[in-house]
């Protein structure tokens, strides 16, 4: 076997491995009951141990440095060696140690909050949640010592490669000075306008399931390869070609639920579409969280908020809940899927208000990461940037800090990628509807291909053969532009929309 042959086989098994992994992650979030939590934690910690000592064998440096001269490998290959060796470099930072008291500390803070959740009991998590802090931090410290990053940027090149925080304060900082006065400015406007009614429940939960399969069918989600379950937060996860979703129903709003589903469907398209000849090696894994996220924005903020997406979707809500009169009609429909409101909760946030959330949680993470603040001091933190932000208070911690499972399972880094991701999506979405003029029309009668068909080929099928920048660049002509969000939601919401 050659050096490269050697290799790819080696990290297939790590994907067969973290394919194990997904599952039992999914179905620790979905359906293993309370009082598995303990041994569950166990199986995880050993699981994630194995695929940590596979990932920093020592014969992979010695194969990277003869694939690496291999001159007959062609441009998905060296992608690939690119990808191994930066995978490589980042788990050799890591003692095994570490990986196995981090996994087993996510493992039981996970469980720990969806009570805490229940209960708006911060002070009750605040224990478990310290340790994974403390684990998180010290994660961060041996990245960074071998990258030469902060800890926090070390953690954020998990989710985003190449991410830097110094350039996403420039952005976040440039948003978070427009947001507020075109919030605002939204709000008036639509003060002015008269008042639509809006739908009233209850809607059941069976028919609102009903309902959100079927926009998953209309989108392309292959049910062969996936399926549909109920989560206390959201998310997408499983394993290659076994694509779950979840969502959380409300009787008093279908549309959470069914928001819930169009954006996880969004995260399942692109697993879905990643190319099977590379599926089980790293250059076939999604390229980066903010293209992942650009990716459910696109298809739940950007194609179904549009008026094109009401008017296929208005008659199916109609029949699947029995509904009629005014509240009901397209027009009323499409001003409350774009109704603008500050609100407490981040997955519930229109487009206009999302990224303020967004902007709370990765200033508040880094000050947390860097000791700048301690860990018990976040609920008041959270309030009052909520109140700085978007002008509102939390009642309760359940509605405030508690609301996001991201911090108890390990996920320190990534809250940047949503707003970095809606700015994507928005760029991606222009370009796509520029290159395909039929992509609206089509959407208002209930055809989505022509949209999933250019980001199969644009973003899905390509999977990590570039980098981020160069990714964007090729399917939209340029590399990240805020600018273009910004319009759109200035088309969208304010007065030239």
């Amino acid at each position: 076997m050659t050096a490269y042959s050697e290799l790819s086989a080696h990290f297939g098994r790590i994907a067969a491995l973290s394919n194990a992994i997904g599952i039992l992650s999914w179905d620790n979030a979905a359906m293993m009951p309370t009082g598995a939590a303990a041994t569950r934690a166990e199986s995880m910690a050993l699981l994630d141990v194995l695929r940590h000592g596979m990932a920093v064998e020592p014969r992979i440096g010695d194969w990277l440095g003869a694939a690496e001269d291999d001159d007959r490998l062609g441009p998905w290959e060296r992608a690939n060696l690119r990808e191994i060796r930066r995978l490589w470099t980042v788990q050799t930072a890591l003692p095994a140690d570490l990986v196995e008291a981090s996994s087993k500390a996510i493992s039981v803070c996970e469980m720990r909050w969806r009570q805490a959740r229940t209960d708006s009991d911060f002070a009750g998590l605040l224990p478990f949640l310290s340790e994974v802090l403390n684990l998180q931090r010290q994660i961060g410290q041996a990245k960074g010592e071998k990258l030469g990053l902060s800890p926090y940027d070390a953690l954020l090149n998990d989710y985003e490669p190449g991410g830097r925080s110094e350039k996403i304060d420039a952005l976040f900082d440039d948003l978070a000075t427009f947001l507020p006065g075109f919030t605002q400015e939204v709000l008036a406007l639509q003060a002015r306008r008269p008042r639509t009614p809006e739908p009233q429940g209850p809607f059941a939960i069976e028919q609102q399931r009903a309902l959100g399969l079927k926009m998953m069918a209309a989108l392309g989600y292959d049910f062969e390869r996936g399926r549909l379950d109920v989560s206390t937060h959201p998310f997408c996860g499983g394993a290659d070609n076994d694509v779950r979703i979840t969502t959380r129903y409300d009787e008093s709003d279908f549309a959470k639920a069914l928001m819930g589903v169009l954006h996880e469907t969004g995260h399942a398209l692109y697993e879905q579409g990643r190319p099977q000849a590379y599926m089980n090696q790293p250059v076939g894994q999604a390229r980066g969280m903010s293209l992942h996220e650009s990716q459910s924005l696109l298809v739940e903020m950007q194609a179904c908020r549009s008026a094109a997406f009401i008017r296929f979707a208005a008659p199916l809500m109609r029949e699947a809940f029995g509904g009629s009169g005014p509240a009901w009609e397209q027009e009323a429909l499409l001003a409350r899927y774009t109704k603008v409101e500050a609100g407490f909760i981040r997955v519930d946030a229109d487009e206009v208000t999302y990224p303020a959330h967004v902007i709370l949680r990765y200033r508040l993470e880094k000050a947390l990461i860097a000791d700048e603040m301690p860990l018990s001091e976040l609920p008041f933190a959270w309030n009052a940037g909520m109140k700085a932000l978007l002008g509102v208070t939390p009642p309760d911690d359940r509605r405030g800090c508690l609301q996001d499972v991201h911090w108890p399972s390990g996920g320190w880094g990534y809250f940047p990628t949503y707003t970095l991701g809606a700015m994507t999506a928005a760029q991606i979405f222009e370009a796509a509807c520029k290159a395909e003029p039929e992509i609206l029309p089509s959407i208002g009668r209930g055809d989505f291909s022509p949209l999933v068909g250019w980001l199969r080929s644009h973003i899905h099928s390509q999977a990590s053969l570039y980098e981020t920048d160069e990714l964007l660049t090729h399917a939209t002509g340029r590399p990240l532009d805020a600018g273009v969000f910004k319009a759109h939601l200035r088309r969208r919401y304010g007065s030239e929309g």
